[in-house]
């Protein structure tokens, strides 16, 4: 069985998507490309460009600011549990 791996052709180049195949160094390689016609590629990189964005804009607004003992902030958000012989 033919082993399948997914890739972006960009011009005469293919970039792999995820796991890239094994080979040995610059021997040729002979494939059958598949064009798959997928929109959703782009349409989730941009949603994920956007995410990215959105995420950066919040940071940039300075939300810790308000904190005045990080530690105890910090072990009210992990919900730490007192370990034993330890302060």
């Amino acid at each position: 069985m033919l082993a399948t791996y997914k890739a972006i052709l960009r011009g005469n180049q293919l970039e792999w998507h995820e796991q890239a195949p094994k080979m040995n160094s610059q021997e040729p390689v002979a494939v059958y490309v598949t064009l798959l016609h997928e929109p959703t590629i782009a349409a989730e990189k941009s949603d994920q460009g956007m995410k990215m964005a959105a995420a950066l804009a919040s940071l940039a607004a300075h939300p810790y600011q308000t904190i005045t003992d990080p530690l105890t902030w910090e072990q009210e958000q992990r919900q730490e549990r007192s370990l034993p012989q330890r302060s």
